[in-house]
């Protein structure tokens, strides 16, 4: 890899003082860690990538992340500005009839001077890397903690960044602003809704609280004529599974295997409120299945709600591998599983905001129905760690969602209904 000095040419004497360094491990939070540790703080990274790595002859080998970066050995190409005295020359600047926009552009070119003086690579200030380390440790992407910092590093003052509590309201609330909740505003009738995604993600299990939910009515909403179409008639114990809860619920459940089945099916049920159906789980690299799944649930027409179903616990590079294969279902959102078996929720944050897609619901648990939620900012901010959450100033910034004409329930309000 090429230095560059700042005129844009090739500098020897730049690569001379460089010592680089690369790093394997099956995390980037667990890599950036082992870096710090042999390195310090002077250690800057320039790649990021996904890596296979270990076993044996070929085989057993395991998917993790690569960093390579770079450790400057000429302690004195960074001189550091003293602080205290640009803070002198700002107050004396000021006096008179100076205004506060006079400080703030003060306050900015002492950022700028740091920068420029940093020959392209800035240290960071203490609070920024704390937040970039807590980030990375709530499995943010690379490029969304990349541009957390580069935001902070150009819209807050060095006085706000001296307040490790600003800082972390600041970052709390543009992560809110990157979580995008879907509103249902479908008109037709029935309403059809659609769960697609691959397997061992609890699609059936989703199906079920969602028919309870819309069947059994409670907060303020009326019981819905809703019925239950499945097309996995494959997997072991599905069928009986969606039966017993149809049963239970008093929801009719009917099974269709062909486009044929599934159109008069859908004419059949012509007069429901609802339509809810379960898809076979696909793995998104069995690409002729998902097309066939794609052709088949035609049947059921343009007027459609499609929600992508996945496990909060899936890794960065699987989500993104899903949401890429599931796109010709041209699902309109996503419903997130296992909410209540992880505590990093940064990795489908980052993922959702960088595919522009929303959320729709969650589920946090096995039980039918009370453990599901219609999407809200303020429940994925409550999950991370690290970051303290000023909840009545998000509260005010990102409202829960509340009872729809077309139906659904507010966040953190469980259904009421219990098991007879």
């Amino acid at each position: 890899m090429l230095l560059l000095n700042p005129s844009g040419k090739y500098d020897w004497k730049d690569r001379k003082s460089m010592q680089y360094f690369t790093e394997q491990g099956p995390s980037q939070s667990e890599v950036i860690n082992r870096i710090r540790l042999k390195y310090g703080e002077r250690a800057k990274i320039l790649t990021h990538r996904t890596i296979r790595y270990g076993g044996f002859l070929g085989m057993f080998s395991r998917e993790g992340i690569e960093i390579t970066g770079y450790i400057s050995q000429d302690p004195g190409k960074i001189r550091k500005l003293d602080i205290e005295t640009e803070k002198r020359k700002i107050l004396e600047s000021v006096k008179g009839e100076q205004t506060l926009q006079k400080v703030l552009e003060e306050i900015k070119s002492i950022k700028n001077k740091l920068d420029d003086e940093a020959t392209g690579h800035p240290e960071l200030h203490p609070s920024i890397e704390k937040i970039e380390q807590i980030l990375v440790e709530n499995d943010f992407s690379y490029t969304f903690v990349k541009r957390i910092v580069e935001r902070l590093k150009r819209d807050l003052s060095l006085d706000d960044l001296e307040d490790f509590r600003v800082v972390q309201d600041v970052v709390a609330e543009w992560i809110g602003e990157s979580i995008s909740i879907y509103r249902d505003e479908q008109k037709s009738h029935p309403r059809i809704i659609i769960l697609v995604g691959p397997t061992g993600v609890g699609k059936t299990t989703t199906i079920a609280k969602l028919a309870a939910v819309f069947g059994l009515g409670g907060n303020g909403m009326p019981p819905k004529q809703v019925r239950m179409l499945t097309i996995d008639n494959y997997r072991i114990g599905a069928k009986k599974q969606i039966e017993t809860y149809g049963e239970i619920m008093g929801i009719p459940v009917s099974y269709v295997e062909t486009y044929q089945d599934l159109q008069q099916k859908m004419a059949l049920y012509q007069d429901a409120d609802i339509i809810l159906i379960d898809t076979i789980g696909k793995s998104p690299k069995d690409y002729v299945k998902l097309a066939e799944m794609r052709e088949l649930l035609d049947a059921c027409g343009t007027q459609t709600e499609v929600y992508l179903t996945m496990s909060v616990c899936t890794k960065v590079s699987d989500i993104q591998e899903i949401m890429q294969q599931f796109e010709p279902f041209s699902y309109n959102a996503v419903v997130l599983t296992k909410l209540d078996e992880t505590m990093r929720v940064g990795n489908i944050i980052s993922v959702l905001n960088e595919k522009g897609k929303p959320l729709a619901y969650y589920t946090d648990g096995q039980v039918v129905p009370q453990d599901i939620e219609k999407a809200s900012v303020m429940r994925l901010l409550m999950t991370l760690e690290g970051i303290h959450i000023n909840r009545a100033r998000l509260q005010k910034r990102f409202p829960d969602p509340v009872v729809t004409a077309a139906g659904g329930f507010p966040a953190n309000e469980r259904v009421p209904m219990k098991w007879r």
